[in-house]
């Protein structure tokens, strides 16, 4: 490993109550994301219906949609929506865009697991006080799969619903589950028991715009070529995989976005199948907070192939280590167009 590449795993972020309630907007992937620019299928009619309920919800959180008495109501019964559909059919889009309309200092913007992290980190209280404050909160993937972090979500809601604050999120379901459509609305208002009266689900049928079929043989480049491609890049970081594991159980995940400041280029060497449960779910994390910061990663070792193990993959974390795949397999495309042009 080149001496001259700074490594992720000696930065150890100090992150501050502002700046972990700071992050909450929508990722720079999504920075430029707006209604208009979200372009429905007129084949799935439910894709127009849902820009068109969520510019209402927009305009009704701004005080745009008309007359006093109105404007008075929306503050008195705050809107929740809940967006239901499988991946890559735009709902993130969509849950950006409605953050966008409203504006970046009355709206909060961060996935299940970052909430879940914060209150984790500020406490319940201090998370309700200061979410408070906003007109709209968004939690994008808002995930069903642990029972404990459910509970916790839906009291954190009930309490911001309660204080007149707007509400929308989105599943994380896959097309091919059992829980997908339906199913995954009806266990979602089962889950929130409190707040199922509140919501509005919105069904947002479609395809994978992306086309993407996961990928994970051919993702793997030499050690030492992952070292050569880095080094002396701006922004580069290099990291042995082992390593790195490690370090992410010393820092609490509500910092790994903070730990990627300044990031331009992540190499990983030695990476080889994860087993261990912790490990595996705290480098999802990190993976999407990549993802969110679109940074192209270089995998050395074993690349993909065999990440996660099989009984993670059939596991009730499925869906967390398949979106984890998908994003990493991205990045590491990302990746190596940047080793093909230094080649």
């Amino acid at each position: 490993m080149t001496a001259t590449t700074p490594h992720l795993s000696d930065v150890r972020p100090s992150v501050p109550a502002d700046r972990l309630l700071a992050d909450l907007v929508p990722p720079r992937h999504f920075a430029d994301a707006s209604f208009a620019t979200y372009r429905a299928n007129p084949a799935f009619p439910s894709q127009q219906a849902t820009v068109d309920r969520l510019t209402e919800v927009a305009a009704q959180l701004t005080g745009s949609s008309g007359g006093f008495f109105k404007r008075l109501k929306a503050r008195k019964t705050p809107p929740a929506v809940y967006l239901d559909g499988g991946f890559g059919v735009g709902k993130t889009h969509l849950l950006t865009s409605l953050a966008h309309s409203v504006g970046a200092g009355a709206s909060a913007y961060g996935t299940f697991v970052e909430y879940t992290n914060l209150v984790g980190a500020l406490g319940f209280a201090k998370t309700v006080e200061a979410l408070a404050t906003k007109t709209l909160v968004c939690i994008d993937e808002f995930e069903l799969d642990d029972p404990g972090d459910t509970v916790l979500m839906s009291r954190l809601l009930r309490e911001l619903a309660d204080r007149g604050v707007a509400l929308a999120a989105t599943s994380n379901t896959l097309p091919d589950s059992l829980g997908e459509g339906r199913f995954a609305a009806e266990d979602f208002l089962r889950e929130i028991q409190a707040l199922s009266a509140r919501f509005e689900v919105m069904r947002v049928d479609g395809e994978d715009y992306r086309q993407r079929t996961l990928v994970t043989s051919g993702t793997a480049t030499p050690d030492d070529a992952v070292e050569l491609a880095v080094d002396g890049q701006p922004g580069a970081m290099l990291d042995d995989f082992d390593v790195l594991l490690t370090h992410l159980s010393h820092v609490h995940p509500s910092r790994y976005g903070a730990m990627l400041d300044g990031v331009q280029l992540l190499g990983l060497t030695a990476v080889r199948p994860l087993v261990d449960q912790s490990q595996g779910l705290r480098f999802v994390v990190l993976v999407d907070r990549l993802y969110d910061r679109d940074v192209p990663v270089l995998l050395g070792g074993t690349g993909l192939e065999d990440l996660f193990s099989e009984q993670m993959i059939n596991g009730g974390y499925r869906k967390k280590y398949l979106r984890a795949l998908s994003r990493l397999g991205s990045l590491a495309q990302d990746g190596r167009a940047v080793l093909d042009a230094a080649a």
